[in-house]
């Protein structure tokens, strides 16, 4: 067995920050368990301010903070990697923070910090989105939970082909809006629908990017790698739509639900009510079941400025490809275009190792080509290659 050039004490600290922070199940923690029945009483236009309701907390906060604080990252010798870890300590905080004020004015405030907010050029770009690109009439043909289960099953089927051995899952559960990633697992939603022409990108954007670099992360010397280090949200949303963009399938309607999101974080820091914010989509050419779907995101827990970062992160990769960076390190686990220079030195001090399994697309010229034209466009509507 090859020795790791991190000292055994450091890998210690790593591995209990890593084993933590795979305990917290954050996003489904703020996530509402009677979406689909407010959804329904709000468009028949029986409550004008939805309240939701949550699953009890899986975790105690107060436990973990205790856990959280009796891990020693001053102990940490590595200085890059007690960079790193120290970062992900003061995350992991906020988010515990987030959940004991779950649905109370504090949320947002924590959130705003965790995630940031909308700045002007990001508003001003997503705004062009929604004026450049048609609203659809229609979502569309689409396919039931049951269907895009098996369709995601195929696709873990083909990264098994790389590696027999990987921990990588789907299955259908109620308690879930749509579709989201948590662990090593795609989770469903029963009720969620997914457009025909968005499911080839959908799978590429939730198995072949969020599964495939927590497998990758999680094999790593790095255990932090796997479970995310701090931040590591935006880069991944925003890999997960370039494979969109990859694979041709970024159509209109998902371009602008993208845009919507950041529209929609913006009135919600901004005062609006939720009504509010569904009139603004509305008036932006949204169908009222999308746009309550998009307001419903931004407006839970208190309210998730999350959204914003599917397209930021986008933005910056781009720019990030423009200036002629790659993406070779960042399928090595979740973190961070920030943190690319210190997971660089890291791999310059021989402690990463090779990723598992590289996005089905990379292999494609076709995808390889969509992203190269990408990286060379300011106007996001250009980005385009589906149907609506």
């Amino acid at each position: 067995m090859t020795r790791s050039p991190l000292s055994a004490p450091d890998r210690a600290v790593d591995h209990a920050l890593a084993q933590l922070s795979a305990s917290i199940k954050f996003l489904l923690e703020v996530t509402p368990v009677n979406a689909a029945d407010v959804r329904a009483e709000f468009l028949d236009g029986d409550v004008t301010e939805p309240v939701f309701t949550y699953r009890e907390l899986e975790v105690e906060p107060e436990v973990v903070v205790e856990q959280l604080a009796a891990i020693d990252i001053g102990s940490v010798e590595d200085t890059t990697l007690a960079h790193l870890l120290r970062a992900k300590h003061r995350e992991m905080e906020l988010q515990l923070e987030m959940l004991r004020a779950r649905d109370t004015d504090d949320f947002l405030g924590l959130s705003i910090e965790l995630y940031g907010g909308v700045s002007p050029a990001l508003r001003e770009q997503a705004e062009s989105v929604l004026e450049a690109v048609p609203s659809a009439e229609t979502r569309g043909a689409s396919i039931d939970a049951e269907e895009f289960l098996e369709l995601a099953l195929d696709e873990i089927g083909h990264y098994r082909e790389q590696d027999p051995e990987i921990e990588m899952h789907a299955e259908i559960r109620p308690d879930v809006n749509g579709v989201m990633v948590s662990g090593d697992t795609l989770l469903i939603g029963r009720e969620a629908s997914v457009q025909r022409a968005r499911a080839e990108g959908l799978l590429h954007h939730e198995v072949g990017t969020h599964l495939v670099t927590q497998v990758n992360g999680a094999a790593q010397p790095v255990k932090v790698l796997g479970t995310g280090l701090a931040g590591y949200d935006e880069t991944q949303e925003g890999l997960a739509v370039l494979a969109e963009v990859a694979c041709g399938g970024l159509t209109a309607f998902r371009l602008r639900q993208l845009a919507g999101r950041v529209v929609t974080v913006h009135r919600l820091v901004a005062g609006a009510s939720f009504s509010q914010a569904h009139g603004g989509l509305l008036e932006a050419g949204f169908p009222r079941g999308s746009a309550f779907n998009t307001v419903m995101r931004v407006y839970r827990a208190g309210g998730m400025t999350k959204d914003a970062i599917y397209l930021r992160g986008l933005v910056d990769l781009l720019a990030h490809l423009r200036g002629g960076g790659t993406l070779d390190l960042l399928w090595r686990g979740k973190f961070s275009l920030d943190d690319l220079p210190l997971i660089a030195e890291l791999d310059d001090k021989g402690v990463l190792l090779p990723a598992r399994l590289i996005p089905r697309y990379v292999a494609d010229p076709a995808a390889v080509r969509r992203i190269e034209l990408a990286a060379t466009t300011n106007e996001l509507s250009t980005l385009l290659g589906g149907a609506s």
